[in-house]
């Protein structure tokens, strides 16, 4: 009976099992990854928000007509404050956007990151460019 030549069968089952591992390992940082960065937009939309109802509470508010000056997110919350309020979106050079729109019964704060990327292939485009939005009633 002959023999069989078992050389390199470690190496090549090590590929196998490191291939899905490591496959696994970043598809679990990605997500993670993408995870704060949601709850950090949530955090600045609602950092936003409770900016803009402070210091634009005004006799419109209390009649229940909507503030038509009330969006200009810049004014109440600037750059430096919101850095204190989510400072893992501003890692890198990275920096969200924050905006507030107004309808007839609320006002919107919306807070995004378009330069977000997922590092994986596989989830395509789908989670790239995140954004958080908190209405406010009034």
């Amino acid at each position: 009976m002959r023999k069989l030549d078992n050389r390199g069968v470690a190496a090549f089952e090590f590929v196998l099992v490191f291939v899905a591992l490591f496959t696994l390992i970043f598809a679990i940082f990605d997500l993670g990854r993408y995870a704060i960065t949601m709850q950090s937009l949530r955090t600045l939309a609602s950092a936003g928000a409770r900016a803009t109802m402070i210091k634009c509470y005004t006799p419109d508010v209390i009649n229940n007509t909507p503030p038509s000056g009330c969006i200009d997110i810049d004014t109440y919350l600037p750059v430096a404050q919101r850095k204190v309020a989510a400072p893992f979106l501003f890692f890198g050079g990275l920096t969200p956007t924050l905006t507030v729109g107004s309808s007839s019964t609320n006002l919107t704060v919306t807070a995004s990151q378009a330069s977000f990327t997922m590092l994986m292939p596989i989830w395509g485009t789908a989670l790239n460019a995140p954004s958080a939005s908190t209405q406010i009633p009034f």
